[in-house]
């Protein structure tokens, strides 16, 4: 049987017609096929995954870190919301267009009084219907059933007006203009007694608030801060009974407007009028005031941040251990795949979908632990702690990064798989 060497092969007598070493057109090149979405980002994903998973003690280890990460930054950022949440609670249940405030006042559960003079200063101004003094401070309450006694805030006010709007205050407005009666706040932290159950059973009882006696006609809602553990709402008149207050001063006053008036306007017209000793304040400038003072007075907001910062950094260590110690325990199927031709760019990816799969896999967890978390923390703590949708995104974007940092930390290792030196 007579075979064609590969010599014979190339003769022209052996080749096709149209072939273009007979025709003499030029051989276009071989075009190169730009790599899919699979093989770019799918395969080293899969790659990623088995490699994971073949350890399952080290794969463990790091979903442990990044949960752990991802606990302690919601925790941090859950106080840290519920301190502005919770500090804000009685002014942001007002219900008044504007405010008057001393500008040398920082916080609400300090004020600097202000004289009363200047809310009927302010009806000077055709828009202006109703101006509201408000009086706060805080004093002891007395245990009904231990007798201990505990710091509470009071709000002296006059409920009729309606400038101010908790839970539950609108039925006890003839209640309270009773003398020495009061209203108290029944998410108060239990450190104050039972009062709700108490009120339930008996109605209406006695208390002492400061050295007073005084009688419980209702109950409201406003919930403690870190400012105060508990509150209590009385009128303007029995507010003075228990502090002996200069009538001239007042520490907050609020100011309803008529229907259809621009309260930015009448704002612009007060500050005009009204000498340099208040502060003409919007609702949401109210509440932005006393949001400020707790994230930039007080070494609290930043201690949060910092922990936060520091949980991210404790989970990229972590991290970037279990990455390295993976490149390292695999550099020679690296050098393996560098051999067959494999860029440091896929093997790059690789390394970041680990990375990108050990954020998924801790994060899930811990967002499931920190959601029981608050409930249990807020129950027991009285705090606003919920779980937001964009908190959730916050973290696990801030996790993300993290992991993505250690990947990129890891990759290092990658440029001692040199195949001249594996084989």
């Amino acid at each position: 049987m007579n075979q064609i060497s590969g010599t014979e092969s190339l003769l022209p007598g052996n080749l096709l017609p149209w072939a273009p070493e007979l025709t003499g057109e030029p051989i276009p090149p071989r075009p190169r096929v730009a790599p899919g979405p699979a093989a770019f980002l799918l395969l080293p994903l899969r790659l990623a995954w088995r490699q994971l998973r073949a350890e399952k003690s080290r794969l463990l280890a790091a979903m442990a870190g990044v949960m752990f990460a991802c606990v302690l930054v919601f925790m941090q950022l859950g106080f840290r919301g519920a301190l502005f949440d919770s500090a804000t609670n009685m002014l942001g249940a007002m219900r008044a267009d504007l405010f008057l405030m001393h500008p040398m006042t920082d916080a609400s559960f300090r004020p600097e009084p202000l004289p009363r003079a200047r809310a009927f200063q302010t009806l000077a101004d055709p828009d202006v219907a109703v101006a509201v003094p408000i009086y706060l401070a805080q004093a002891s309450w007395r245990n009904p059933e231990t007798g201990r006694r505990r710091a509470v805030q009071l709000i002296g006010l006059d409920a009729e007006a309606g400038a101010v709007g908790f839970t539950g205050l609108a039925p006890l407005v003839e209640a309270l203009k009773q003398p020495d009666t009061v209203a108290f706040d029944v998410r108060s932290r239990p450190e104050f007694g039972p009062i709700g159950q108490l009120f339930a059973e008996r109605g209406p009882f006695q208390v002492q608030v400061g050295h007073r006696e005084m009688r419980l006609v209702g109950l409201v809602e406003i919930g403690p801060s870190f400012g105060a553990d508990g509150n209590v709402v009385l009128s303007e008149t029995n507010f003075r009974r228990v502090f002996e207050r200069r009538v001239s001063n007042t520490d907050l006053v609020a100011l309803k407007l008529h229907e259809g008036a621009d309260p930015r306007a009448v704002q612009a017209r007060l500050r005009e009028l009204l000498p340099g000793d208040v502060m003409v304040m919007t609702h949401a400038e109210l509440v932005a005031h006393e949001r400020a003072y707790w994230e930039n007075g007080t070494p609290i907001g930043f201690i949060f941040v910092f922990g936060s910062l520091m949980g991210l950094v404790v989970g990229m260590v972590i991290v970037y251990q279990i990455l390295f110690s993976d490149i390292a325990s695999h550099i020679s199927e690296y050098a393996t795949l560098k051999a067959m031709g494999y860029s440091n760019g896929y093997l790059s990816r690789v390394v970041m979908s680990e990375a990108f799969i050990l954020a998924i896999i801790g994060f899930i967890p811990g967002l499931l632990l920190s959601a029981w978390l608050y409930d249990w923390v807020g129950a027991a703590t009285f705090l606003p702690l919920a779980m937001y949708p964009e908190r959730a995104l916050t973290v696990f974007l801030m996790i993300f990064t993290m992991c993505a940092a250690a990947g990129l930390l890891a990759m290092r290792k990658l440029r001692d798989a040199n195949p001249a030196d594996m084989f």
